[in-house]
């Protein structure tokens, strides 16, 4: 561990998923591999969407957004830990710390929101087909897609607000990978009860009440996949949603493990190896699980490399 002396009284210590030993080479380049990875198919995603008028749905419409979402969350956090692994040193500022908090936030609740606005489009697109136009219009998806980045920013700018403006009396050694609120709340010489309570509420709203939706909507879109005569269709859809729900699963679970449970029954073990989930490992496969294994979007992919590779010489 750095020694606190050699930091500013304001800074934290960042203690990181992995020591600068040796033996943490092959985990740092893991890391390094899965930010180059996430960061260009989700680039290579939109930029497909945005390209390709086939492409230009509801269900892609929140799927662009989701994965502007990942690329900034990931953005957010993995520079900073290669930074430090880079030069040795551990410290994060307390300005760039808040704005981790708050980025992070945004765009997990966000995300939260979004996943569920996507659920109910696959569920009106399987379940009632031929209302399918009214029912997603696009003024529709335009609101689900800017109330998922506008409650989300509200959400952040309350919690940031408060978990900045409590005192750090104890260590300011934050035994995680980055500025996560419960690791944070560790360091306060306060009583906090009451903010939790809070952070309890917001949970229900961003975790708890999307994943039952979501549930929900995947319980139906399943019972009317098992209706459907052709078993080469109902086979495929079977296979598409139960990809979804594990992609779903992976990232609300560990989220309302870590966010759910009583500050007592945290460990920082725990903690981190929790928040790898919806923050590396999902942003990496979302975009696997929604549109590559799409034959639309691979399509799109084959059309555009065609043109760029053949047209353009």
């Amino acid at each position: 561990m750095i020694p606190e002396n050699q930091t500013s009284s304001r800074d934290f210590i960042l203690l990181g998923l992995f020591s600068s030993s040796r033996t943490s080479l092959v985990f740092f380049s893991s890391l390094c591999i899965l930010f180059i990875l996430t960061v260009t198919e989700n680039a290579l995603l939109i930029l497909l969407i945005h390209r390709d008028s086939r492409l230009h749905s509801p269900m892609y419409f929140l799927l662009s957004h989701l994965s502007f979402m990942e690329i900034l969350h990931i953005s957010n956090i993995v520079p900073k830990m290669i930074a430090n692994f880079l030069s040795g040193s551990r410290t994060i500022s307390f300005t760039g710390c808040g704005f981790q908090i708050f980025i992070s936030i945004v765009l997990l609740g966000g995300e939260c929101l979004l996943l569920a606005a996507m659920s109910y489009d696959r569920y009106v697109a399987i379940c009632y087909p031929l209302r399918y136009a009214a029912l997603m219009s696009d003024r529709l998806c335009v609101l689900m897609a800017a109330g998922a980045w506008l409650v989300g920013t509200l959400n952040s700018v309350i919690h940031t607000a408060y978990v900045l403006h409590f005192p750090f009396c104890h260590s300011r050694a934050i035994d995680h990978f980055f500025c996560e609120v419960p690791a944070m709340l560790k360091l306060s010489c306060v009583d906090i009860s009451h903010y939790e309570q809070g952070v309890d509420v917001s949970a229900v709203i961003f975790l708890l009440i999307p994943f039952s939706l979501i549930s929900v909507s995947y319980v139906k879109i399943l019972y009317t996949v098992l209706q459907i005569k052709s078993s080469e269709a109902r086979k495929k859809s079977f296979s598409t949603c139960s990809f979804h729900m594990a992609v779903v699963v992976m990232f609300y679970g560990p989220f309302i493990f870590t966010y759910m449970r009583p500050k007592s029954y945290h460990t920082p073990g725990q903690d981190k190896f929790l928040a790898t989930f919806y923050t590396i490992l999902t942003p990496t496969l979302n975009p696997v699980i929604y549109s590559f294994r799409n034959k639309d979007v691979l399509f799109a992919m084959k059309n555009m490399l065609k043109y760029n590779f053949l047209y353009k010489k």
